[in-house]
């Protein structure tokens, strides 16, 4: 059987040239463990993480001192999805392609180019949804668009950061393009510029703002929740650092995960990661580590949700960008796992997206005057650090 993809080739990434791209600001920002091993949906992949160094005394010697043996440590990460893009031609689709001057290989590039569009957004999204679920608090006003006057929105991002013990290096703001708009206009940021001579984790950066890189993305993410009004903290009190807070039998409504909120006399916006429905039940919501940042107490104390002043009133807001250190999030990506005998495919091949990274495998499976194309990944998301991210709302 002829090698068919490696003839393709050429095909493939012309079409990738000529077919529309959202942008992809998170893929090159967060902690990407890529290979092309196979993995299967549900199964657990491992990634390192080195411990924090600690120092010593310096005291000469005339032998060189034995360092302290450390223990790397690891994380893992499921895999969630394992999703193709498929596509197919009949004999006759190729032949009338052909008779009709477009030419059959001009329509494939292009089909496999959406193929690629499409799962890699759809991987954009879930890591765009999971930042926005596992940030530690946010900063921001609904319905205000943030850079409106100055950077003092990245500032105070920087801020939670800094306050939770993010590293000060390697740290990313995603904006959705409303936000991006709103910076480049104040920043009179030009984009045309070659950024195939800059390493592919720097590609997309607008600007670096109070030591973090600015990247856009095309994939929205925004929150509904509740409609909770009334709601306060029992009477026992919380320490610094609490995370699960009870609350009395009053208001209404419901504090949902995904709220952000604030409680009298404290200005941190704290995302709740969960909340047991109804306000008046007396029951608990948690909130993303690292928990209260001042102390509530020991009276009950007013809960207000975050929202836009619409009407109804409910608890939603934007997402305007997520800001992180980037092994705050980390994403695994791998081929699709096949039986051991193989399947009914008569070719494959990896290749890598130029505007993502990510690596995607490309098949074609021959069948009755009939052949099929996918491209596919299995991958997975995780927040492993929600302290080391902050929301921007708007």
């Amino acid at each position: 059987m002829a090698n068919t993809l490696t003839n393709l080739i050429p095909s493939l990434y012309a079409g990738l040239d000529t077919v529309s791209r959202e942008a992809t600001g998170y893929i090159p920002a967060v902690h990407r463990d890529t290979t092309a091993d196979r993995a299967a949906v549900g199964q657990a992949v491992t990634y390192p993480i080195a411990p924090a160094g600690a120092g010593v005394n310096i005291t000469p010697a005339m032998a060189i001192p034995e360092p302290a043996d450390q223990t790397i440590g690891n994380g893992s990460i499921t895999i969630t999805k394992a999703r193709a893009y498929p596509f197919g031609f009949v004999g006759e689709e190729r032949l009338g392609l052909d008779n009709n001057g477009a030419g059959f290989s001009r329509v494939q590039s292009d089909m496999f180019a959406q193929a690629v569009r499409g799962i890699v957004n759809e991987i954009e999204a879930d890591i765009a949804a999971a930042a926005a679920a596992g940030a530690s608090r946010a900063w921001g006003t609904p319905g205000t668009l943030p850079f409106l006057t100055n950077t003092n929105d990245v500032s105070q991002l920087g801020k939670i950061l800094t306050d939770n013990g993010a590293p000060m290096s390697d740290r990313n703001l995603v904006l959705n393009t409303t936000a991006g708009a709103s910076l480049r206009t104040l920043y009179g940021i030009n984009t045309d510029r070659d950024w195939s001579s800059r390493p592919f984790n720097e590609r997309g950066v607008l600007a670096t703002p109070h030591n973090m890189a600015v990247r856009e993305t095309g994939q929205s993410v925004s929150h509904t929740g509740g409609t909770a009004a009334g709601a306060t903290t029992n009477d026992v009190g919380y320490a610094v650092g609490a995370t699960t807070i009870t609350l009395a039998s009053a208001g209404t409504g419901a504090i949902e995960a995904g709220d952000v909120i604030t409680f009298a006399g404290d200005s941190h916006q704290y995302v709740v990661v969960t909340g047991d429905g109804a306000v008046g039940g007396g029951g608990t919501v948690v909130l993303q580590e690292p928990g209260l940042r001042q102390a509530i107490g020991g009276a009950e104390t007013a809960i207000t949700v975050v929202n836009d002043g619409g009407s109804p009133t409910v608890e939603d807001y934007d997402v305007a960008g997520v800001a992180f250190y980037r092994n705050a999030i980390v994403l695994a990506a791998r081929a699709p796992a096949l039986p051991e005998e193989g399947d009914a495919a008569i070719d494959s091949m990896m290749m890598i997206d130029q505007n993502s990274g990510l690596p995607l495998e490309i098949r074609v499976y021959a069948a009755y005057r009939k052949v099929r194309y996918e491209v596919a990944c299995a991958w997975g998301v995780d927040v492993p650090q929600p302290r080391h991210t902050a929301l921007l709302i708007s």
